[in-house]
């Protein structure tokens, strides 16, 4: 195989480039060259972050508001494939990515190739996803494929151990208690077999039935709670962002941001799903079905 292949992606604790890695070590080994590309912000904020920190990106994440880039270089004008890698932030693309993917080089690059996804978060992708449709569409990519994991622990576990290792920097068992945070090894590592599947499709160009495969091998599985749970969250975070960029003294609103999520996050979010439990989700399944389907389509 003479393929080139190009993976971009930005990751602050590494999680993210470990699973690009194993997801290309059968690319590698199959004879594809494979570029890699970490991509770093001239203003890169400090990891492990502060509680204030954290939370003041939330507003440019929603609104889709850029941050410089530092330059970097692409070994070649055309890849026969491009990985990008990203993380959800606040329910939204990451700066970084949203950033890079503003990047004209990049853009060009990006034009009329395959492009497959690739995200490693704690569990809520959705709707960050129906937003990078949109900048790889804009891009005129044409997506080919996606892969999303996450953490799997019950999700009032994983908002404990996420805000453990965001703030601290440890990927280890907080209080000696929990889980560790982030994807589990054992699933990063299985992102190896994700790239065996899609070296067929490499080697012949034909990508119709690549996302069929991957989500047999469970690349992507939607958690109908938490698609409920995002559906809501998203409209109310995308107020507050607006309500926050407007304000010249924004740390007293980000602060009131971040109380009020812990408080929808453990009071508001089962409301929601036991509400749609009762009124929709035994009496509605056409509409659940499109629901999902909209998530799950690359297009």
């Amino acid at each position: 195989m003479t393929k080139k292949v190009l993976a971009i992606y930005y990751s602050q604790s590494g999680q993210l480039g470990e699973i690009i890695d194993n997801f290309t070590t059968p690319l590698e080994a199959a004879g594809a060259s494979v570029e890699k590309h970490r991509v770093r912000l001239v203003n890169e904020p400090n990891f492990p972050w502060t509680a204030d920190t954290f939370f003041s990106v939330m507003p440019d994440c929603q609104l889709d508001v850029p941050a410089e880039i530092q330059p970097f270089d692409l070994k070649e004008k055309k890849y026969d494939l491009v990985v990008l890698g990203y993380q959800p932030w606040f329910l939204s693309p990451s700066i970084p990515f949203n950033s890079f993917m503003q990047d004209e080089g990049l853009r060009a690059v990006l034009k009329d190739t395959p492009v497959i996804t690739v995200t490693g978060c704690r569990n809520m992708w959705l709707n960050a996803f129906v937003r990078v449709k949109k900048l790889i569409k804009a891009a005129e990519a044409n997506h080919v494929g996606n892969i999303a994991l996450v953490d799997t622990h019950p999700n009032p576990v994983s908002f404990v151990t996420i805000f453990h290792w965001m703030l601290h920097g440890k990927k280890d068992r907080y209080l000696n208690i929990f889980p560790p945070p982030g994807v589990a090894d054992a699933d990063i590592k299985n992102a190896k077999a994700f790239g065996q599947t899609v070296i067929p499709h490499l080697d012949d160009d034909n990508w119709e039935e690549l996302q069929d495969e991957l989500d047999k091998q469970k690349a992507v599985v939607l958690n109908y709670n938490l698609m409920i749970i995002e559906g809501v969250a998203g409209k109310i975070f995308r107020v507050w962002a607006n309500i926050i960029a407007k304000k010249k003294n924004k740390l007293p609103w980000i602060r009131a941001f971040k109380y009020y999520l812990l408080i929808a996050f453990f009071v508001g979010a089962p409301i929601v799903v036991t509400i749609d439990a009762i009124l929709f989700r035994f009496t509605s399944p056409k509409r659940i079905k499109a629901r999902k389907q909209h998530f799950l389509n690359l297009n």
